[in-house]
């Protein structure tokens, strides 16, 4: 026999029993799959001589469903792409859109002060600008022989 076809049926094997499994799992928490998945969002981090810029494309998203929880070394954001018209999944020729709930935490390159952070929402863009806190300086010191 081939070894690449014996090789072939062994992960067609592998990958039916796995299918299997997924299909036969028992949901212990009590809700549909769609509601347990939570999106992730794709984020851009840079930084200039004074801020800390987070960008996120949030397009179809209102701005009162964003929640941004900024602290001196994350940046959190949740939000949720309410999808407006119901269509029954045997209608679908493909579905790639995400909607519902999404969150995404990122760390900060800097500490930056949390209090005077501030975000806009432009044309599905959010932007998230925090001000880098006052780094302390290095400073070289002289070591006086007593």
């Amino acid at each position: 026999m081939n070894p690449i076809t014996n090789l072939s049926k062994i992960l067609k094997t592998d990958e039916e029993f796995f299918l299997d499994d997924l299909e036969t799992a028992e949901d212990t928490s009590g809700m549909k799959q769609e509601d347990r998945i939570v999106g992730q969002l794709s984020v851009d981090v840079f930084q200039t001589a004074t801020d800390v810029i987070v960008k996120a494309p949030v397009a179809g998203v209102n701005a009162d469903d964003l929640d941004i929880m900024v602290t001196d070394e994350l940046v959190t954001i949740r939000g949720e792409r309410k999808e407006g018209e119901e269509v029954d999944d045997l209608r679908y020729h493909t579905r790639e859109c995400f909607w519902g709930a999404f969150a995404r935490t990122v760390n900060l390159p800097v500490i930056v002060i949390p209090d005077k952070a501030e975000a806009t929402f432009k044309d599905g863009v959010l932007t998230i600008k925090a001000p880098k806190a006052n780094q302390s300086k290095i400073r070289k010191i002289k070591v006086n022989a007593k």
